[in-house]
């Protein structure tokens, strides 16, 4: 629970310091993306904190090129 609540606490800070300035700046659509990573961010690591199992995009990226690869291989055999 202290780690959500550090995590918690320090994506309050960032939006603090990051969003006057957008503002000021009249920066909307980034400060939408701003708030989409960071909410993604705080998502990911608060899962992470409770030991849920966040698959790796590096799998998916070989589950894919995997029969390329497959393929490539026995030819070049």
């Amino acid at each position: 629970m202290l780690a959500i609540a550090g995590i918690l606490t320090v994506s309050i800070a960032i939006a603090m310091l990051e969003v006057p300035g957008l503002k000021k700046k009249k920066w909307k659509k980034e400060l939408w993306f701003f708030f989409v990573l960071l909410f993604f961010g705080a998502g990911l690591s608060i899962a992470q904190s409770l030991n849920v199992k966040i698959p790796n995009p590096l799998d998916w990226i070989s589950f894919m090129y995997k029969p390329l690869s497959d393929s490539l291989t026995s030819l070049l055999k």
